[in-house]
């Protein structure tokens, strides 16, 4: 089933929401109906119990995201959002903070905003080709969506020269750093994350949720997720799909998850 929103196709594939961003010809740079299209479909997502991973792509095979669409910002043009349920789904997606495991298909250079839409991804699949940059200072500009946290995927030296100079590293130079999963040809780019997201929805919802939320919160708040941690065991341990992993290991079989 394929939908969409003003330059973001959606298109749902069993329980993967594969989210595209449609605008080739202007790089995929965001435009508010963009952003206010991504989080809407996130709210959605996170809404729907039968969703249980996301891909995020870009169209073409030039760019992933080339950021926020500065034409259409000095025409005036509103990155705001109407609803506010949408600006906060949009505002975790972007941060890492969705609770629908999120998986990067970069297609193309990630640039700017682009490349801070893809620090809230999960796992990142890049293609050889892809680029990653946060080029804001040579615009008078700094990262204010998130390109400032970079330093949390990466080493911090690392996050400082890519912030500081504006320059670009290669999908190459991303996986030896940790901020790419995998670096493919450009026609296997969504094929492997449709494969991470396949693995990743194969999995219990609650145990996903709990890995999501603490491996994050250990590297920016270590004493809020050792808090954290307890809560989740509670949570966790004592549900039904505890006990349907346990049973189904036991049996041999395939578990189903409830989510519960």
């Amino acid at each position: 089933m394929t939908g969409g929103y003003d330059g973001l196709v959606t298109e749902r594939r069993g329980q993967i929401l594969v989210l595209r961003l449609d605008r080739p010809e202007a790089r995929n740079a965001l435009t508010g109906p963009m952003m206010r299209g991504l989080g809407a479909a996130a709210r959605e997502a996170e809404n729907d119990p039968e969703i249980r991973a996301i891909v995020l792509t870009g169209s073409g095979d030039r760019a992933f995201c080339s950021g926020m669409d500065l034409r259409v910002f000095a025409e005036g043009g509103s990155v705001g959002f109407d609803n506010p349920d949408d600006a906060d789904a949009y505002r975790r997606l972007s941060s890492g903070e969705l609770g629908v495991p999120v998986v990067g298909a970069v297609n193309g250079a990630a640039i700017g905003g682009g490349l801070e839409l893809l620090l809230g991804c999960d796992i990142v699949v890049a293609s050889v080709d892809a680029k990653f940059a946060l080029p804001e200072v040579k615009r008078g500009l700094f990262p204010g969506g998130g390109g400032t946290g970079l330093g949390t995927r990466i080493p911090v030296g690392v996050a400082l020269e890519m912030t500081l100079t504006g320059d670009p590293i290669t999908a190459a130079r991303g996986y030896e750093l940790g901020l790419v999963n995998a670096v493919v040809a450009p026609e296997q780019v969504l094929g492997t994350a449709l494969g991470y997201a396949a693995k990743i929805a194969a999995n219990a919802p609650l145990g996903l949720a709990a890995c999501k939320e603490l491996v994050r919160l250990t590297v920016s708040d270590p004493a809020l997720a050792a808090a954290r941690l307890s809560e989740w065991q509670s949570i966790v341990f004592s549900s039904a799909d505890a006990k349907e992993g346990a049973t189904a290991f036991v049996e041999k079989r395939t578990p189903t998850w409830q989510g519960r």
